[in-house]
Formats: C-alpha cells, sequence, structure tokens
C-alpha cells in the first residue's frame, strides 16, 4: 500500500481533466493508498467534477494545495511549463505521452528533470496493456527464438467525416497527428520488446481534409538488436472483431511466432496462449498499470520504466519519421 513519509496516503494532484485525464482519474481511485485531492483545468467545471478542491491555473493550485506528486494530463504544447511548475517545487510527476511538440521542447524536459530533485516519468500506457507484457515475458523466454521482425496494424474508426476525433477534437488542429498522438505508442511498445530503436523511416499522408495533420501513415523501424519491424496505421476503419488492443500485432522469431489480436488474445504458433478476463479500465487496465508503477517506484527508489531519460528513444524516434518524410530517407538515431 502506498503512503507518504507520515503514513497517510499520497496525496496527488491531477491537472487536465478532458478525456484522458477522466480515464487517469478512475484509475488512481482503485490504487490503494492513493487520493486524488485536488483538480486543475481551464474549464473549471472539469475540475469541479473531480474534485471539492479545483482550479483553473495549475500555479494556483500547487500555491494552495500540499501534494506529494502531480499527474498532467494535458495537451502537448503545456507539458513543458507544467514539468517546470511540478519540479520547482521537488513534486515527481507523470506526464501524459507525447511528451512535447518539439524535439527542443522534449530536451528541456528531460534537462529539467535530471537536474531536479524529484523523478518525472512519461505516463506510457500502450506496454503495460497485459498481452504486450505476456509476449515481452514469452520472447524473453526464448518461446519464438531469435526475434526477426514485428508488425502492428493499428486502427480506430474515429478520424472520418466531417467531426473527426469526437472524444478529442483539438485533434484537427494538430499539425503532427497520426504518429505523434497513436503510433507512438506501438513505437514504444516495440522499443520495449526489441530494445532501443537507431533507424526509422516513414511514409504519410492526409485522408480527411477537414484536420491539419496527418491521418495515415507506415513506420519502418530498426533496432539496435538488430529486429525490424512495421508500424501500419489509420484511423478509418475498426479492427475485425473489435477488441481494447486497437489492432492486432505479430512478432517473429526463428522458432516461432506470435499473434496479439484486436481483443487481446495472444497466440503462440497457432496455439492460444493468453485470453484476457474481464478488466475495468482502459485498455486492459493498462492506464492503472503504469500509474501504480509509478507510485511503486516512489515508494521503493525503483528505476521507471519510462523515466523521461529512459523514454527519450521513443520520443526521438518519432521525431525521427516526421524528419525521414520530410527528406523522403531514412533517418538515424544517435
Amino acid at each position: 500500500m502506498s503512503r507518504s513519509a507520515n503514513g497517510r496516503p499520497l496525496r496527488g494532484a491531477l491537472i487536465g481533466c478532458g478525456f484522458f485525464g477522466r480515464i487517469q482519474y478512475e484509475a488512481w481511485s482503485r490504487i490503494p493508498g492513493v487520493a486524488i485531492v485536488a483538480a486543475c483545468d481551464p474549464a473549471i467545471e472539469k475540475a469541479e467534477a473531480l474534485s471539492p478542491y479545483s482550479f483553473s491555473d495549475a500555479r494556483s493550485l500547487l500555491d494552495s494545495v500540499e501534494v506529494d506528486f502531480v499527474d498532467i494530463a494535458t495537451r502537448p504544447d503545456s507539458h513543458l511549463d507544467l514539468v517546470r511548475l511540478a519540479v520547482e517545487r521537488r513534486l515527481p510527476a507523470i506526464c501524459q505521452k507525447p511528451l512535447a511538440d518539439s524535439l527542443e521542447e522534449g530536451l528541456a524536459i528531460v534537462e529539467l528533470a535530471e537536474r531536479a530533485a524529484a523523478p518525472v516519468m512519461v505516463h506510457e500506457n500502450w506496454r503495460w496493456q497485459p498481452w504486450f507484457r505476456e509476449a515481452y515475458r514469452l520472447i524473453r523466454d526464448g518461446a519464438i527464438g531469435r526475434p526477426i521482425c514485428y508488425h502492428f496494424r493499428i486502427r480506430q474508426r474515429d478520424g472520418v467525416g466531417s467531426a473527426p476525433y469526437p472524444n478529442q477534437p483539438y485533434f484537427r488542429e494538430m499539425p503532427r497527428l497520426h504518429i505523434h498522438e497513436t503510433l507512438v505508442h506501438s513505437i514504444d511498445t516495440a522499443r520495449y520488446l526489441f530494445g532501443d530503436i537507431r533507424s526509422v523511416q516513414a511514409k504519410m499522408r492526409r485522408l480527411n481534409p477537414l484536420i491539419r495533420g496527418e491521418d495515415r501513415a507506415i513506420v519502418t523501424l530498426g533496432h539496435d538488436s538488430g529486429v525490424d519491424g512495421v508500424v501500419d496505421g489509420h484511423r478509418f476503419l475498426d479492427p475485425h472483431p473489435p477488441g481494447p488492443a486497437m489492432g492486432e500485432a505479430s512478432f517473429e522469431g526463428d522458432a516461432g511466432w506470435i499473434a496479439v489480436t484486436a481483443p487481446g488474445e495472444l497466440w503462440l504458433n497457432g496455439v492460444l496462449e493468453y485470453r484476457p478476463t474481464a478488466l475495468p479500465g482502459y485498455k486492459g487496465d493498462s492506464a492503472r498499470a503504469v500509474q501504480e508503477h509509478f507510485i511503486d517506484c516512489l515508494n521503493t527508489g525503483a528505476e521507471m520504466e519510462s523515466s523521461v531519460r529512459n523514454y527519450w528513444n521513443t520520443f526521438a524516434a518519432v521525431d525521427a519519421a516526421y524528419r525521414s518524410v520530410r527528406s523522403q530517407a531514412a533517418v538515424a538515431i544517435g
């Protein structure tokens, strides 16, 4: 059970109470020994719906309420300023992906975190989906032999029509969209499974003329380990059958293969190896899992899987994908 130094539950502040902030709030409510005691959103009514201690300004919240950590669930263009507010107060922070909107801002967050007396972790929850945790265990234990390649196929039908992305309508105005916001999940999961990425080549296009950014992309990745793979995504069709994995994935080695289906089933060499039970929360309860990891690391001092420094290779790979599109060539990550 999570406790502060004086024995009381750890007190958190949620900054950002929109679509995903509410998902994170619900996940916090099921972690023992943790309480979200204040909330902040520029639309104050969203904060009021989650906490009686509600604010429209993050600085006012942190100056008014004693907390042990900050959960930043806002748009990426606000992350640098909000991480700075937290670490100036020596408050640990868990910050939603994308880490930032530019390589320069992302690097500034890493430098802030490394100078700070408090840890900063990226809220990257897809690697915590239980079917990918099981895939990691099987690959680590040699179930497919030496890994060779992989394929993620990401699909969701919410990018169509005159009002795309109804849950997060600000997506329509983002100049970097599908790789930046969605395929980053698969890029990070590939890195979790196969190690750091060293080369990226990407193609992208915009199909819905009512948005600014790309809504179709294919990204080819090469890893230090010698494994390579493809992340293939758009948001115009739902996977069939539907399910929380938001598409399918396959991982091949010289002695076998793993397939993950959209419902979260995992097949090893054509034999069902894992079927998820009914789990509450977001996509196999992955939001709760990553948040619980954050709290466990605060309590034990263990290294965070997605500390901003550990996450940097994922962020750099996403930026390299956009540079690859501009240059129409593969881009190496130093």
